[in-house]
């Protein structure tokens, strides 16, 4: 038997506090409608499930407010509303506890969410009107938090601004999240530093988010700034934050340290003995910036970079077959040989047409296929925005929207594919007909329009004819869209670095925001600037001060992983490293369906291998354009692999190798040990390793036998397996 509370108007009535014509109305969009997404209703785990908790189903964290009024109103005959008395309700009584409820106990009786559920229904449960409580706006004070150690605490307010100009405080009802718990802890909207370091708020309410910084620096006493030579705005804009942190940059890596790290970076190949003994002889005050415009210039910089590409835009047989992979690649590879430019690169892929063979462009197409997947892709892959999530649902954590996704959809709904002439050969072309994009909810045609304002050639709204992917080709490679060129130096920035300025790299959202936000506005300016050229833009960083900085630590810098105050070790991609592997051993490794010489980053795609050592190593399927893809985390079977695997022991052990013509050449064991050290480590011995080598090797019978077990302990060691 459920208990009957007063009627809370009629308490307010009786006291004289309200005259009917004084009491406010209660709306479901401006009063309700937050409590259920504060209590966890709209929640995942609750009725916003895909498909609802015990039979009712709302919109996940209450994207359509719509649906939810009417879900509550018309569902099972309205039996969760009890008008005649409203503290009967189960609205009121399931989450209260009068009854049974899976959710458990999500309020009081008697509490302000009570109160405001109870004169809701009383009033006779309104809608309201979209125009005027719908929230416009949402502000949160503090706009930063810094707190000088662990351990302070500060308190957020939030406020929204409605459609009718209204004004509240809803810093109760606001969900507010912190994206990394262990600096920055969150207790409703109260926020206290954990330890040292950088965290966000993400701050929802409505449909509607506002970020917030965290910063918790070091309280130890004695930091004093010691400035650094700084090579250009990049060392500038880095350093400024790293000032203000109380962060000391490392100095410098070694010259042969600088040589092999943007060896690998640049070209994805080792030095050989003979690059590493001339550029670590070489005086002259310029020679890290002539190695960088050397490296530029190599044949091995086009396949490296057209490795990576591939990666990208899918290039797989599985979908493109053996001769469109390797037209594609050529185009790919064409179009890094010939520096061209990004933005023109993307255009000429968005707006092709034809044979899949006459312009391998178009076999962008032929991955995704359907005009959603490949809406998908080049959102992702040239704005950083994961549009996926909005296919079901409004975005849970930005501002993307269904309608969103179905209206920047219909910009690929012409695009048809259909047999060419040739085996395996697709003709791109835009349909004229029967093309319409329509959404899942009630069928209504989404005419194409763009998420972001930003300019194209055209005027007013994209064309919704055939040629709208030109307009979005257009539109998408705009000087002024504000994520083309942001996400692009952020990518290539990750490359060099470790980790983009934005992490994850094509996970650029408001809850995601920028570890130096100047410094990512000044690279993205730049490479405009610059027309979008993707050498200099690879020049400018890697003559950075930032970008040479030694992966040795002091006592300020030794806990930041976020603001590039020193190098960041990481692990050799799979193609790295069997390429090192070749140079190291001097035997190069023979792949199916490829000429004697060709390299791992040669290779058209992943369907070409050599004993499961690639993909054993992380090399991406192609199946997906996310960087997640590929792997470069080092684990017990690959461990495994580098000890007992034929790749590395067949080639260490070759008759043909380094080790072998060494020895038979007549090399001195001094000699062999700094050869082994330069092929493998790209250095020279230390005195130390040197008189250790030339003892092992001298110590008993079986020279070679032993200056190859050298080299495979060299080729094991993380000095081999790293880039540092």
């Amino acid at each position: 038997m459920l208990r009957s509370e007063p009627p809370v108007l009629f308490l307010l009535f009786a006291a004289g506090a309200l005259s009917a014509a004084e009491t406010p109305k209660v709306t479901f969009l401006r009063d309700v409608a937050p409590i259920l997404n504060k209590t966890g209703c709209t929640a995942g785990a609750c009725h916003g499930a895909a498909k609802g908790k015990n039979g009712f189903k709302l919109s996940l964290r209450g994207y359509d407010p719509q649906f939810d009024y009417e879900a509550l109103l018309y569902d099972l005959s309205s039996r969760r509303f009890n008008r005649a008395d409203p503290a009967r309700s189960l609205m009121l009584a399931k989450p209260t506890q009068q009854v049974p409820h899976g959710g458990g106990l999500r309020f009081e009786i008697g509490s302000g969410y009570y109160k405001t559920i109870y004169t809701w229904i009383a009033q006779g449960v309104l809608f309201g009107d979209p125009a005027k409580d719908s929230v416009r706006r949402l502000e949160v004070e503090p706009r930063e938090i810094f707190m000088n150690a662990p351990g302070e605490s500060a308190v957020v307010k939030v406020s929204a601004t409605f459609a009718d100009g209204g004004q509240r405080d809803v810093t109760r009802e606001a969900v507010v999240e912190s994206n990394v718990p262990d600096v920055a802890a969150v207790t409703d909207a109260s926020v206290k530093g954990t330890r040292i370091g950088e965290a966000t708020l993400l701050v929802r309410y409505q449909g509607n988010f506002a970020t917030l910084p965290v910063t918790v620096i070091n309280p130890k006493s004695g930091f004093a700034w010691k400035s650094l030579p700084q090579a250009n705005y990049i060392d500038r804009l880095v350093d400024a934050k790293l000032q203000r942190l109380k962060i000391q940059p490392s100095p410098t890596v070694d010259d042969a340290g600088f040589l092999r790290r943007v060896s690998l970076d640049l070209k994805g190949q080792l030095p050989t003995p003979d690059e590493v003994r001339a550029f670590v002889a070489n005086t002259s005050r310029t020679k890290r910036s002539e190695l960088i415009e050397k490296l530029i210039a190599s044949p091995a910089y086009v396949d490296h970079w057209t490795l990576k590409w591939g990666d990208l835009l899918q290039n797989n047989r599985k979908y493109l077959g053996e001769k469109g992979a390797f037209e594609f690649r050529e185009w790919i590879r064409d179009s890094i040989a010939q520096n061209k430019p990004y933005d023109r690169m993307v255009r000429e892929m968005l707006m092709a047409k034809g044979s899949s063979y006459d312009d391998p462009a178009a076999n962008f197409y032929r991955v995704t296929r359907d005009p959603k997947p490949t809406m998908e892709k080049t959102t992702q892959v040239f704005l950083g925005v994961r549009m996926v999530c909005a296919q079901c649902h409004d975005h849970p954590f930005e501002r993307w929207t269904q309608n969103q996704y179905y209206e920047m959809a219909a910009f690929f709904s012409a695009v048809g594919l259909r047999p060419g002439y040739e085996v395996g050969e697709e003709i791109l072309y835009d349909q004229r007909r029967d093309f319409d994009m329509k959404h899942p909810k009630d069928g209504r045609v989404m005419n194409p329009k763009f998420i972001l304002p930003a300019s194209w050639s055209g005027t007013g709204a994209p064309p919704i004819d055939a040629q709208r992917r030109q307009a979005y080709a257009e539109w998408l490679t705009a000087r002024d869209n504000p994520f083309f060129a942001k996400s692009m130096v952020n990518r290539v920035w990750s490359y060099f670095l470790g980790r983009g300025i934005i992490d994850p790299v094509d996970d650029i959202r408001a809850s995601n925001p920028p570890s130096n936000p100047a410094l990512l506005d000044a690279l993205a300016k730049d490479f405009i600037d610059h027309n979008f050229d993707l050498r200099y833009l690879m020049r400018t960083i890697a003559n950075s001060r930032t970008y040479q900085a030694s992966v040795v630590v002091n006592e300020w810098n030794e806990k930041d992983g976020e603001n590039f105050s020193h190098a960041m070790p990481r692990r050799l991609s799979a193609e790295e490293l069997m390429d090192a592997l070749a140079l190291a051993t001097g035997v190069q490794p023979v792949f199916p369906e490829a000429p004697p010489d060709t390299g791992a980053e040669q290779v058209t795609d992943p369907h070409v291998g050599k004993d499961g050592f690639l993909d054993l190593f992380g090399r991406p399927a192609r199946e997906s354009s996310c960087e997640c893809e590929r792997r470069s985390d080092l684990s017990l079977p690959q461990a495994l692999n580098l000890v007992n695997g034929k790749t590395i022991s067949d080639a260490v052990a070759d008759a043909n190798g380094r080790v072998a013509k060494a020895v038979l050449s007549g090399r001195s064991n001094h000699d062999l040990v700094s050869e082994l050290y330069l092929a493998s480590l790209s250095r020279p011995p230390t005195a130390a390793e040197l008189e250790s080598g030339i003892k092992y090797l001298q110590d008993g019978a079986g020279r070679t036998a032993r200056a190859q077990d050298l080299l495979w302990a060299l080729v094991n060691s993380k000095a081999f397996l790293y880039n540092y």
